[in-house]
């Protein structure tokens, strides 16, 4: 990695240069004024050019401006005193890579230019496929059923970074695919026959989380009657997912930051701690850096799990995939309620893709298994699907029932879900995207409240 550092401060420079060399890169040149600079990027191949802006003469824009169009291979990390959204802006759309206000964090600015440097690389790699459409899907991510430019760009940088080894970060709104990009890491990752541990940060009680983390030895509390293994040991080998990781309370962050940055941990009760090699992969629908400047996140677990990171795009902006992954669904729908239907009909499919979907992919997929549960034909038809996705209103029987999403808390919608899995409440839940617990606790709101007094009262 050949990195070239440009200010006209020597006590700047020589900062930089001093953390970069800590860090172990060696190949550090530095650049005290803009003209010698521009002349410098032009001439020489530099990896990454940590830019100040406020320079005499010639600034740091400027030598953005002369040199990005020229060198399109080089990434740019502006380092500046000026905290400015429209300069920020500017030097994005001239190419900047990142920018970063002094004084700047040392780990912020390491991580800054390990992402610089792994895009740099990335699209040097993409570069072969210059002329192609777009690039084929990895065979590790062949379960993402996408023929969009951005998801396959997105893709494929996710196959370059699996093969690191390193932490990766998923985000995105819910419903986007987060646990199938995990796996597809997972697949295309240096151990891809171990174990994929996925977990639900937000389903672990505080009180339980070294447990179920780190496991115990029996005996270790009142009910250890057996020895438990944690999820970091069930994972040893292979790949923990830690979905919803932003959920994870303050009080346990350090913990699960000294876990990944020493590879060990002690179960409850154990005399000796338990090392394990496992690569994590975590996601969040939320903004961690929100998080952590509002003091619910830290920020150096944020930079642990953001060695890598990956952000899915909703479902609105991928619309060409709506029909590709509604016949996924419906295939996927009558195999498994024994139906015969053989596709959509044309206004069926237009209604889908008009459609907005703020639950995403996953939305779709449960509008999808409800229009097939519900349709006595050949074809999805409109009537099927529903104004925006829901069945018409009831015309007597429980199986014509009202269905609307879930989050209008639609009490036909989930006695309809029930009635149509046969009463099997674990089927149910699998439909509607929610735990057995969550439709637990549903259809006990959903009793009516004569009913529950006369059990209070019977008590």
């Amino acid at each position: 990695m050949k990195i070239l550092i440009v200010d006209d401060e020597e006590l700047s420079l020589s900062s930089v240069k001093r953390v970069l060399k800590w860090r172990g890169i060696r190949d550090v040149e530095a650049c005290d004024n803009g003209r010698e600079a521009i002349a410098r990027i032009r001439r020489e191949n530099f990896d990454i050019v940590l830019l100040d802006l406020l320079m005499p003469d010639v600034d740091g824009m400027q030598v953005l401006d002369a040199t990005k169009p020229f060198c399109p291979g080089t990434e740019f990390i502006i380092l500046t005193a000026v905290d400015d959204i429209q300069t920020t802006v500017r030097a994005m759309r001239q190419g900047a890579y990142d920018y970063l206000v002094k004084p700047v964090d040392n780990d912020l600015l390491f991580l800054s230019i390990e992402r610089a440097y792994e895009r740099k690389g990335l699209l040097a790699g993409l570069s072969i496929n210059v002329g192609c459409e777009t690039p084929d899907i990895p065979p590790a991510f062949a379960d993402t059923i996408t023929k969009d430019k951005q998801m396959k760009a997105l893709i494929s940088y996710a196959q370059v970074m699996a093969r690191s080894g390193n932490p990766v970060l998923i985000t995105g709104e819910s419903g986007t695919g987060k646990e199938l990009m995990a796996r597809g890491i997972h697949r295309a990752g240096p151990a891809p026959a171990g174990p994929f541990v996925p977990v639900n940060v937000s389903a672990i009680p505080a009180t339980m989380f070294e447990s179920q983390f780190f496991g115990h030895v029996k005996g270790a509390f009142t009910g250890a009657d057996g020895a438990y293994s944690g999820f970091f040991e069930q994972a040893d080998g292979g790949t923990l997912f830690l979905d919803e990781i932003g959920e994870l309370p303050i009080g346990l962050q350090a913990k699960l930051l000294r876990v990944l940055e020493d590879k060990t941990f002690a179960p409850l009760g154990a005399d000796r701690p338990v090392r394990v090699d496992v690569r994590l992969v975590s996601a969040t629908n939320t903004n961690l850096e929100a998080a952590c400047q509002e003091g619910k996140f830290r920020m150096d677990l944020m930079y642990r799990l953001k060695s890598a990171y990956v952000c899915l795009p909703p479902l609105r902006d991928r619309r060409g995939d709506i029909p590709l992954l509604a016949s996924h669904f419906l295939q996927k729908a009558c195999a498994r309620h024994g139906k015969n239907i053989g596709g959509f009909s044309p206004e069926a499919m237009t209604a889908l893709a008009r459609r907005d979907y703020p639950g995403n992919i996953r939305e779709l997929a449960q509008i999808v298994e409800n229009a097939a549960l519900l349709a006595a034909g050949p074809a999805i038809t409109p009537a099927d699907l529903g104004a925006n996705g829901a069945v018409p209103e009831p015309q007597g029987s429980a199986s014509s029932r009202s269905l609307c999403t879930l989050k209008e808390n639609d009490a036909a919608h989930v006695r309809f879900v029930l009635e149509a899995a046969g009463g099997n409440r674990r089927e149910a839940a699998r439909i509607l995207g929610i735990t057995v617990r969550q439709l637990q606790r549903k259809l006990a709101e959903l009793k009516p409240p004569e009913e529950t007094g006369r059990k209070r009262k019977s008590r």
